[in-house]
């Protein structure tokens, strides 16, 4: 694996506005995500195109951000090495019913990243 970023996820200090502005200007299609937190996937064009599709969420410190999640073949492992290098894990990890495990970092500068391990039978 190449630990490259999948998924992409934009913080909103309002929500509704935020997914109407992607919708309004680039065309992106939104749906709600079924769970405990106000969470709308974003479809940004074709799968036959280049690109990611992400997601909008409300922001839970009023801060606007955009942050990346990059795939990774072992969640604990990569947490552990992120660390060692002079990086924090702010979320653990934290089970995405069918999709895998997910964590969020940051970066020694203070950056925001997201980690995720697939679930191999959510396939």
């Amino acid at each position: 694996m190449s630990n490259r970023i999948v998924h992409f996820e934009i913080h909103c200090p309002d929500i509704e506005q935020g997914v109407k502005f992607y919708q309004d200007v680039f065309g992106w299609k939104t749906q709600s995500w079924p769970g405990p937190e106000v969470y709308h996937l974003a479809t940004t064009g074709p799968d036959s195109e280049r690109g990611i599709n992400g997601g909008l969420m409300p922001s839970r410190d009023g801060q606007p951000r955009t942050v990346n999640t990059i795939q990774v073949d072992d969640l604990d492992a990569m947490v552990k090495k992120a660390t060692a290098n002079g990086g924090k894990n702010v979320v653990p990890r934290m089970p995405i019913p069918g999709v895998g495990w997910l964590a969020y970092c940051t970066d020694p500068g203070g950056n925001i990243f997201g980690m995720m391990q697939p679930d191999p039978s959510a396939k």
